[in-house]
């Protein structure tokens, strides 16, 4: 049996049509009568709004977009690892998608800057900052960054995942990374190897007894 951790990712391009389809076929509300909501399994159509999604409904809707999902590289050492993924956006999806997220993103920034004059725009996000990231994570759950005279809080298995997150990177993006890039992130991931191994070894080292005094 694998260990690799289960998730299921929600398709909200069908919710968001199947809403826009209800709301158009649903007659107006008179304001004087409260007509009180039929159950969905009366209509048979799901009504909008929140809903439970059901493991077993889930995977009768991708199971026919399976043998697409699949048909990438991995797929046969790992079959499992797609199951109850929706079908990927297509071009024209993604496209608009990020069109409308940057100008969110836009919006947010107009704001900040509006609530607070003195601040500037914001630096674009880069590889560094993905890298940073991971780095700053790994050696705070290894105990950096502890004010004076407070005991360092340590999530050492924590920051095993963290450091095993950088490897990932590194191997999933050997050959594609500039110079620059490339000897930035091995010298992270060789800097936190290094602290974790340390601090494995503090704590797994054998409790010193202490001296006795001395007779007089």
């Amino acid at each position: 049996m694998s260990d690799t951790p289960k998730f299921e990712v929600i398709d909200r391009r069908k919710m968001k049509a199947e809403e826009e389809k209800e709301g158009a076929h649903q007659p107006p509300k008179e304001p004087a009568q409260a007509v009180p909501a039929a159950p969905s399994s009366a209509s048979g159509e799901p009504s909008p709004g929140p809903r439970l999604v059901v493991n077993e409904t889930r995977h009768e809707e991708t199971k026919h977009a399976a043998p697409a999902a699949t048909a990438g590289p991995g797929a046969a050492a790992e079959p499992g690892l797609l199951d109850g993924m929706p079908p990927p956006p297509t071009a024209a999806e993604t496209r608009e998608q990020k069109v409308a997220y940057d100008a969110s993103a836009q919006r947010l920034e107009d704001l900040v800057r509006a609530q607070n004059p003195g601040v500037g725009p914001q630096p674009p996000v880069g590889f560094e900052h993905l890298v940073q990231q991971f780095y700053v994570t790994a050696m705070l759950q290894m105990g950096a960054g502890a004010q004076e005279g407070q005991r360092p809080r340590v999530d050492i298995m924590g920051a095993r995942a963290t450091i095993d997150l950088l490897g990932v990177l590194a191997e999933k993006t050997r050959g594609n990374l500039t110079p620059t890039e490339d000897r930035m992130l091995q010298t992270v991931l060789f800097e936190a190897r290094m602290a974790f191994m340390e601090l494995t070894s503090m704590m797994s080292a054998p409790a010193v007894p202490p001296v006795p005094p001395a007779k007089k």
